[in-house]
C-alpha cells in the first residue's frame, strides 16, 4: 500500500488516504493517519454535566476514551444509533501528548486515495458546519466529500477542560 504523501505544491498528483463516512446523509472524510480503529457503537457510559455533543466515555482496553457525537458537534440533532452506526477511534498528538477520542458516525464507507489535485479549499459559505472544521473538499466521481480538520472538530483545547469543568460542577453540587 502506498504511504500518503504531503503535497509540496510541485506536482499535485500525490494522494492522501481518507476514511470516508456518512453523517446525516452527507459524506465526510478524515485523514487515515489519525484513525486508530473502528468499533461497534455500544457500551457508552454517560457522564453528567457534559455538553450535548459528548455522548459519554467508553472503556477501550482499560483506557477511558471520551466519545463525541459529530452530528451534535455540528449543531445538528444527535445521531440516532442504527445497524451501521459505529465509533471511529481517532488518535492525535497534541503538544507532545497522545489524545484518543471516539467519534460517532452513521456508517463508515471506505478508505479512499484522494489526489491533492482533486482537493479544493474549504468554502467560505454554503455548508452547515463551521468553516474552520473543514480542511478541504475532495472531488470524487462528480461528488464532494467534506474533508474534516479533525483537530478543530475535536476542539482539543475545549475537550481538555471538560473533565475539569465537570469535576468543578460536581464539587459545587456536593458542597
Amino acid at each position: 500500500m502506498n504511504k500518503a504523501k504531503q503535497d509540496n505544491g510541485a506536482g499535485g498528483n500525490e494522494a492522501a488516504q481518507y476514511l470516508t463516512f456518512m453523517l446525516g446523509g452527507e459524506s465526510f472524510g478524515i485523514g487515515i493517519m489519525a484513525v486508530k480503529e473502528i468499533i461497534e457503537f455500544s457500551g457508552i457510559t454517560e457522564v453528567p454535566m457534559m455538553p450535548d455533543c459528548i455522548r459519554g466515555v467508553i472503556n477501550l482496553r482499560g483506557a477511558v476514551v471520551p466519545v463525541m457525537d459529530l452530528a451534535g458537534r455540528f449543531g445538528r440533532p444527535l445521531a440516532v444509533p442504527g445497524k451501521r452506526t459505529c465509533i471511529v477511534i481517532v488518535e492525535l498528538d497534541v503538544d507532545g501528548e497522545r489524545q484518543v477520542t471516539g467519534v460517532v458516525v452513521d456508517a463508515v464507507s471506505a478508505v479512499l486515495d484522494i489526489p491533492a489535485s482533486e482537493i479544493e479549499p474549504a468554502p467560505s459559505f454554503g455548508t452547515r458546519i463551521r468553516g474552520d472544521f473543514i480542511a478541504g473538499m475532495g472531488k470524487l466521481n462528480g461528488r464532494f466529500v467534506i474533508l474534516l480538520n479533525v483537530e478543530q472538530v475535536l476542539a482539543l483545547d475545549v475537550l481538555a477542560t471538560l473533565p475539569e469543568s465537570a469535576a468543578n460542577a460536581a464539587a459545587e453540587l456536593t458542597a
